[in-house]
């Protein structure tokens, strides 16, 4: 049998949150699955990282599809005619989106849906986009994969989405995350001239809510006579014209990195004093699992998935009060005991999260429908 996959957020120079899923989930099914043919469909020229059996055969499809209006066109036209062309069986989409026009099975995977809730955080093509076509992809599809019990909920309810329809597979994280030594974390600061350090990792998005973040932070270092201590975020922003206003008075105490390769990231994860990740919607949150695998303490947001997925790994906070943002910093930075406890915490709960066992959920629903 012959599956299609849409793999147009695997990119070679940045990947996000969508990019490493569709890595890590169709990766395993290709390589676990050599009786069956995968049609990989780009739209751009594609990574020799991303050939990932013999079994695997990779297309090209223009144009690059990075406006709603080229959605449309790369779907309903390019995609459309491809999966008649290679006569598909099965189209699995990790990004949500599907082709309209065609009658073949379709299973996506719908990780949220916050545009509906906050539809002024994304530019304005964007969000119409995603507010139109979702609820008819949503209806289109033969089964929706989602990250989360809240996500499930959530387009149960706004969509009116038989749950039946909806299966739940949570995310896992890189095998490479790991328990850092005191040594190896030394050595890494001290390679890096790194404080001991906050860390958030995610792209600049008013969701993802960096502002209030960086606001707690110059609160917490004026509170706390000026600690020896930084705030480091990874990330790049989603959208131009998503800036952060950063204070004077910590300027030298914030870091932007940027976007960084699997093993930086790895090392900065592991050799982090907390993760400070306080988003105001989520689907899952990788980051979360990162940081369990690498025993990292973990201050969270308590909206949507957050609360779900970090359990008691993690104190929360109110992520639209910086005042409990503050008291959050404040209790992991005094309280040795309440960090030993969340890092033991992380490093059990990390095993319930696993990319084996979301790749499996994900081909069950495939293989139900290349039977029927």
């Amino acid at each position: 049998m012959r599956i299609g996959i849409n793999t147009r957020f695997l990119l070679s120079d940045k990947m996000e949150g969508f990019g490493w899923y569709t890595f890590e989930v169709v990766r395993r099914i290709v390589q676990n699955h050599p009786e069956h043919e995968f049609m990989l469909f780009f739209d751009r020229k594609v990574d020799k990282k991303f050939k990932f059996g013999s079994n695997c055969k990779e297309i090209v499809l223009k144009p690059q599809a990075r406006h709603p209006f080229l959605y449309l066109i790369w779907f309903e036209w390019s995609l459309n005619r491809a999966l008649k062309k290679y006569k598909i069986d099965v189209l699995f989409s990790p990004d949500g989106s599907l082709v309209l026009g065609s009658r073949i099975p379709q299973i996506n995977v719908i990780h949220d849906i916050n545009f509906e809730h906050y539809p002024e955080d994304l530019p304005g093509l964007v969000g119409w986009y995603y507010r139109k076509y979702f609820p008819k992809f949503a209806r289109h599809s033969q089964k929706i994969i989602t990250v989360s019990e809240s996500s499930k909920q959530d387009i149960v309810t706004t969509y009116k989405i038989d749950p039946q329809k909806i299966v739940v597979a949570w995310n896992g994280a890189s095998e490479k995350y790991r328990v850092f030594s005191n040594e190896e974390i030394q050595v890494f600061r001290d390679d890096n001239n790194l404080k001991p350090y906050f860390l958030f990792v995610g792209s600049i998005h008013p969701r993802k809510n960096v502002q209030r973040l960086v606001n707690s932070f110059e609160r917490f270092m004026d509170k706390n006579s000026f600690p020896d201590m930084e705030l480091v975020i990874v990330g790049k922003p989603m959208w131009k014209g998503h800036s952060i206003d950063i204070p004077e008075t910590v300027k030298k105490n914030i870091r932007f990195t940027g976007h960084l390769t699997q093993k930086k990231l790895v090392q900065y994860t592991a050799s982090a004093f907390a993760l400070a990740y306080v988003p105001y919607f989520e689907g899952f949150g990788i980051p979360l699992v990162e940081a369990m695998k690498c025993g990292i303490p973990i201050l969270s947001g308590n909206k949507t998935s957050l609360p779900e997925i970090a359990g008691d790994a993690a104190i929360y906070c109110d992520p639209f009060n910086e005042n409990e943002i503050l008291k959050g910093m404040n209790r992991l930075f005094h309280d040795q005991e309440l960090r030993d406890t969340l890092r033991n915490n992380g490093i059990q709960r990390a095993q319930l999260f696993s990319w084996d066992y979301a790749a499996e959920k994900v081909w069950t629903e495939i293989q139900f429908n290349l039977i029927h």
